[in-house]
């Protein structure tokens, strides 16, 4: 029986996924530092965090991994977030119980 093989990105799909991802980081420094609106600031800083998240998926975008890679990575990146902002906001919720009870 004849397996498939597994669907890597290639090179096109592999350069526009970095394009984007470095573009997206780009976008968000052109609307934190944009003096017009307060709205797109906010955007912005939102967007900051998302490309900082999506900068650790650059070193997957190659033509010979699969997009199931790329998919796993991100999956990891998101959990890894999802835990720390857990602990963070945990952290903060208890500090400031803690600050009360003084």
């Amino acid at each position: 029986m004849i397996e498939n093989p597994p669907k890597t990105l290639g090179p096109v799909k592999a350069k526009l996924a970095e394009n984007l991802i470095i573009g997206m980081g780009l976008l968000a420094l052109f609307l934190i530092f944009q003096p017009f609106s307060i709205v797109l600031f906010g955007i912005g800083c939102a967007l900051v965090v998302f490309s900082g998240l999506a900068n650790n998926l650059l070193p997957v975008c190659k033509a010979e991994k699969t997009w199931k890679d790329l998919a796993r990575t991100a999956m990891i990146i998101g959990i890894i977030f999802s835990v720390v902002l857990t602990f963070a906001l945990s952290s903060a919720y208890l500090y400031g119980v803690y600050l009360q009870s003084q």
